[in-house]
């Protein structure tokens, strides 16, 4: 006797019903995980957990797609990336973009300045990668950027200051106020004065240059008065003792993110000799200054390099 077994099943079939469950069960529960991702990495931040390296994208996965774009912002998500580096610009009628430069000739096929054009202008061009070549990828408005980042990823807005009220409302529009981090150079009081009233939502930390020489002054009264949950520190090269001490003085209180884009953001331990020698770049970062967080321009290099110690789960 022949025996389809290739015959389709019942829907009623109990098989296919439990098919069926278990597919659904699998889609919810992928839905989930992403959707609490970015809960994850801030918990990690405000417990001050020294467990894991996170790893911060500048200006998205660029390296694939170009600088603040959807794209690179998806990519970098996919890869692992913990948190995302994004600009913002206005335009003239007051929409909120993604765009790093005041004027647009750099990485855009348009020219002229963001804040004296219209998004109707905008939406006609097209986004240039790293090499100046022209791509089908689009401008994105941050309303665009926050919901496709909801729940996966947490984002540092740099140049949002300016218009950090509009900001907070596109944020609040898009349940993400607890994703954000802000950062900069203002004095504890300033700080208190433009983000006093959101520090319940937002994530804040100091931006300390260390070869000033009131940088131990400054992240003293910081964590005095406003404990916050980390710390970008910067200095230019290795004859600077300061970052050591500094790494001991904040253990326990605050966590430490360094930028590894170029040479004289710290030290010289940069993402150039990273390629060629990662323990001495990221490494001693990590293992000598205390990094927990590193911003960089090679995230999947980056990447591939914790996880192989260990120290991105």
């Amino acid at each position: 006797m022949y025996i389809n077994t290739y015959a389709p099943l019942h829907p009623n079939s109990s098989i296919m019903k439990r098919f069926i469950l278990l597919f659904i069960i699998s889609l919810l529960s992928s839905h989930f995980f992403a959707q609490n991702h970015a809960e994850k990495i801030r918990s990690q931040l405000l417990s001050r957990s020294t467990d894991n390296v996170l790893v911060i994208a500048h200006r998205g996965d660029w390296r694939n797609f170009p600088e603040n774009s959807l794209e690179g912002i998806e990519n970098a998500i996919q890869m692992g990336v913990d948190i995302v580096e994004l600009d913002v610009q206005r335009t003239k009628d007051g929409v909120l973009i993604l765009m790093h430069d005041e004027t647009l000739n750099r990485t855009t096929t348009g020219k002229g300045k963001v804040s004296e054009a219209t998004m109707d202008y905008l939406s006609n061009l097209h986004l240039r990668n790293g090499c100046a070549i022209r791509t089908k990828h689009k401008i994105p408005t941050l309303e665009k950027a926050l919901l496709l980042a909801k729940g996966k990823i947490m984002i540092n807005l740099d140049k949002a200051d300016r218009y950090f009220g509009e900001v907070y409302s596109l944020l609040k529009k898009t349940g993400t106020t607890a994703q954000i981090i802000m950062k900069g150079g203002k004095s504890v009081d300033e700080v208190k004065k433009q983000y006093g009233k959101y520090l319940h939502d937002i994530i804040y930390m100091p931006i300390v240059n260390l070869d000033k020489p009131d940088a131990k002054q400054q992240i003293e009264q910081f964590c005095n008065e406003i404990n916050p949950v980390a710390f970008e520190l910067l200095f230019a090269t290795d004859g600077n003792t300061l970052p050591q001490e500094i790494s001991s003085y904040l253990k326990g209180k605050s966590l430490i993110w360094y930028n590894t884009l170029w040479d004289t953001m710290a030290g010289g331990h940069d993402d150039d000799l990273s390629l060629s020698n990662p323990d001495a770049g990221y490494g001693h970062l990590i293992n000598q200054l205390g990094a927990r967080l590193i911003q960089t321009d090679r995230p999947a290099y980056l990447l591939d390099y914790l996880r192989k110690r260990n120290l991105h789960h």
